[in-house]
């Protein structure tokens, strides 16, 4: 794919603010933005200046000025891109910015794609694929914990870890590969036992990687949190004193929530998105029937199931009941962290309390937690709760974790192409049905890098950032 236009596109939000990025990149973006700056002091010309120099001037059209301007200046491979690289920073009026971009264009830029500097930047070597993608993972990181991941990616600590698998395995199967031109001689170059311990470590490394994924789906995408239980128990309120906004409605009318409620917030670095459905209990009115049949499939969809109960309204006598309710929707969804809180402790007796802990505690696979949503009391012991069922050790300890579906896959027909050439070399298969498995497993760690990569694959993966980028 070769790119030898110079493009040009807005770096910074669309909308009006205080100063606006617009971002040229290609071979003629010094001699175009040249054309049309001039400089307050010296009268300097742009195209004459050095790299990642930064000059002060207006951008003019004919004897009009557009606009007061920094240009900066990035001459290649010493750019983002690789290619010569200038950024205008202009007032940020959308009027300002469409003008200077319309200027550009018809002095001889065209409109960026979507992704296109970021594409130009893998496309001449300058972020591997892998890195690319983590670009967008960046810009689209809300919480500590997904930035963390993105900025590791970024710098290459994924793609570094595969790329030394695949140079390793590629130096073997050069190796077999040799032996197939020595057939006749019945000569071995690849040593069978180093070749055996390499495939033992590729494996380990890919279900270690593999299994990260689980982690790191979550901390991309957010930690979805069902809140479910009996119509007016509080679940707005806790949805409120979680999100520490008034977001949701609060109303002593039994059914106020008749749809799902989402929202979401950070806790110690993970996205927890919450859910308030609508209350679960028999009812006639057709429009609350729909919002619990919903309420189902939120706890389907759900990662983590928050069953909260009113402790001022409970009774010694409806304890057996409630504990009966909280098993069945446990029993039905076994796998799904199970919490248990009881809600407005601050109005609820004592021995009341006592007994709902005896109770509840007993359910396997669940936590109870006792707190009031309205003082806030035990919320943050709640929230602590919800990051415990998240395994951060990984994150903690800065290992590479998996966050791309696409990577994902990739990993997974790798390992299914490994154990392949682990089996053949137990049942002492020849070296030219090996180096078939061999050439799988390869191709697979190249896509993950962009060593293989087809124009397809590039549209789809760069279609999804913004202009600008």
């Amino acid at each position: 794919m070769i790119l030898e236009d110079t493009i040009v596109a807005l770096a910074t939000p669309s909308g009006a603010g205080a100063i606006s990025i617009i971002r040229l990149s290609g071979p003629k973006a010094i001699e175009i933005a040249s054309s049309s700056f001039q400089s307050i002091h010296d009268h300097k010309k742009l195209i004459d200046q050095k790299s990642h120099t930064i000059h002060l001037g207006h951008i003019v059209e004919n004897d009009r000025i557009l606009d007061q301007v920094l240009a900066s200046i990035f001459r290649n491979p010493n750019s983002y891109t690789g290619e010569h690289v200038i950024e205008i920073s202009c007032h940020g009026s959308p009027y300002i910015q469409q003008e200077i971009i319309q200027l550009f264009l018809r002095n001889g830029c065209r409109m960026a794609d979507a992704g296109e500097f970021t594409l130009r930047a893998f496309l001449n070597g300058k972020l591997d694929l892998s890195q690319a993608e983590a670009v967008a993972d960046l810009i689209a990181s809300d919480n500590e914990a997904s930035h963390q991941i993105a900025m590791q990616q970024m710098r290459g600590g994924f793609s570094n870890e595969i790329k030394n698998l695949r140079d390793e395995l590629l130096n073997f199967a050069s190796l077999i590969e040799l032996e197939l031109d020595f057939a006749e001689e019945d000569v071995e170059f690849a040593d069978r036992t180093q070749f055996e311990a390499l495939l033992n470590r590729i494996e380990t490394v890919l279900k270690r990687l593999i299994d990260s994924f689980a982690v790191g789906n979550v901390i991309k995408n957010g930690i979805p949190v069902a809140i479910v239980g009996e119509p007016n128990v509080g679940k707005s309120t806790l949805l409120n004193a979680l999100l520490n906004e008034e977001r949701a409605i609060v109303s002593d009318i039994a059914g106020t929530t008749r749809d799902t409620i989402e929202d979401e917030i950070s806790i110690g670095g993970i996205g927890f998105r919450f859910i308030d459905t609508a209350g679960i209990r028999d009812t006639k009115d057709v429009v609350e029937t729909i919002g619990i049949q919903k309420t189902f499939e939120k706890i389907a969809q759900a990662q983590v199931v928050i069953f909260l109960v009113d402790s001022s309204k409970l009774h010694i006598e409806d304890l057996e009941n409630l504990k009966n309710e909280v098993a069945q929707i446990k029993n039905k969804y076994p796998q799904k962290p199970f919490v248990i809180v009881a809600n407005k402790i601050d109005a609820a007796a004592a021995n009341l309390i006592n007994a709902l802990k005896s109770s509840l505690t007993s359910i396997e696979g669940t936590e109870l937690k006792l707190i009031s949503a309205k003082t806030k009391e035990g919320v943050d012991d709640l929230k602590n709760q919800l990051l415990d069922f998240v395994n951060t050790g990984t994150l903690r300890n800065n290992e590479t974790i998996v966050t791309n579906t696409r990577h994902y896959d990739s990993l997974l027909k790798a390992l299914e192409e490994i154990k392949k050439v682990q089996e053949g070399m137990q049942m002492g298969i020849s070296g030219d049905l090996l180096a078939i498995d061999i050439r799988q497993a390869l191709y697979h760690f190249g896509m993950i890098t962009g060593e293989i990569s087809s124009d397809d694959l590039l549209g789809n993966i760069f279609a999804n950032f913004c202009i600008g980028k």
